[in-house]
């Protein structure tokens, strides 16, 4: 089943690619015109949209401010040294590992060492 995604602009616009060929339908804040947006506004319009939001920004990952169930799902990509290569990899890894719609709704944390994911 297809996943509604948004990609944001610290992860590679190629992770778009990667989600499409996988059966997703992705966007990114980048090709959407929204890059630069603060946190504050990014997130209303990715709601809006009822995607779920790649990154790498650790903001996202703070459950008090998006609580698992309240909203399409967050995957948060930490890699220890930053690369276009490295997520591209990552994204890869994680893709065939984890089905994107039992993870709807959850906060995901994905890691060249583990995926850990917290949900409502």
């Amino acid at each position: 089943m297809p996943v509604r995604i948004k990609v944001d602009e610290d992860l590679p616009t190629d992770v778009a690619d990667l989600l499409r060929a996988a059966g997703h339908d992705a966007e990114t804040v980048y090709g959407q015109g929204f890059s630069g947006l603060p946190d504050e506004q990014l997130w209303p319009k990715v709601q809006q949209e009822q995607r779920m939001l790649l990154t790498t920004d650790k903001g996202f990952a703070n459950a008090m401010v998006y609580p698992p169930g309240t909203h399409a799902g967050i995957v948060l990509f930490r890699l220890p040294r930053e690369s276009r290569a490295g997520y591209l990899r990552l994204v890869q890894v994680f893709l065939g590992r984890v089905q994107l719609e039992e993870i709807a709704g959850a906060i995901a944390s994905v890691s060249p060492d583990a995926i850990r994911v917290r949900r409502a």
